[in-house]
């Protein structure tokens, strides 16, 4: 039971890291060379990790799906997509992805004559499940090395996460100490009386036994 125990805690904060990851906000540093719009079949698995194409459109299972491909500075190509979160969850409350879609045509660039941009985005880019991170916004910077600023919103959730986790813990921890020191001590002590009771109805039978084993 122990290692079942630490085997479940173990996968849950692995969920949780997870689910961090993926919703907090990250930021790359990045060359725009191109922006598309492809066909995309929203179906099994990977629908769990897409939006909504623009905020009040109705859901369909395929539909159009706005991509922005991008180059970092050591040559690794980055694609991600645009899409409106809308009021839904994670709340970034993006409404404007026809906007970013001509912000980031505007600043696409060669190799030769690059334009650094940073983009802030959430989520994972899988090409097994056919899933892009999702950018939420761009920023124009002067080179591959300027600095991405403080995370601030990763910084004030994580802080609140550890807050939550802590208050959780003490809780448990004095109920923990609560329920040794009051309730198993009297749980031990109605188990003691139910076997003592149970002793003395067995000793009762016996002798009633016995007694009808005298008029044999």
């Amino acid at each position: 039971m122990r290692y079942i125990g630490r085997t479940l805690l173990i996968a849950f904060w692995v969920f949780v890291g997870a689910f961090l990851h993926y919703t907090l906000p990250q930021k790359d540093i990045v060359r725009v060379t191109g922006t598309e719009i492809i066909r995309k079949d929203f179906s099994g698995l990977s629908r769990l990790f897409y939006a909504q194409a623009d905020s009040g459109d109705t859901d369909v299972g395929n539909r159009d799906l706005r991509l922005i491909t991008t180059t970092r500075a050591n040559g690794r190509v980055s694609v991600y997509r645009n899409e409106d979160t809308g009021f839904g969850w994670p709340p970034y409350f993006k409404l404007d992805s026809s906007n970013l879609q001509a912000e980031a045509a505007e600043v696409v660039s060669t190799k030769a004559d690059p334009q650094w941009v940073i983009v802030t985005h959430y989520g994972w880019r899988s090409p097994l499940l056919s899933i892009y991170a999702n950018a939420i916004s761009l920023k124009p910077v002067d080179g591959s090395d300027a600095p991405k600023g403080i995370p601030w919103i990763n910084i004030i959730a994580l802080t609140l996460l550890t807050l939550l986790a802590a208050f959780f813990y003490a809780i448990w921890a004095r109920w923990r100490r609560f329920r040794r020191a009051r309730i198993d001590p009297r749980i031990e002590e109605l188990q003691d009386n139910w076997e003592a009771a149970g002793d003395a109805v067995q000793e009762r039978r016996g002798r009633f036994r016995r007694w009808l084993n005298t008029w044999r």
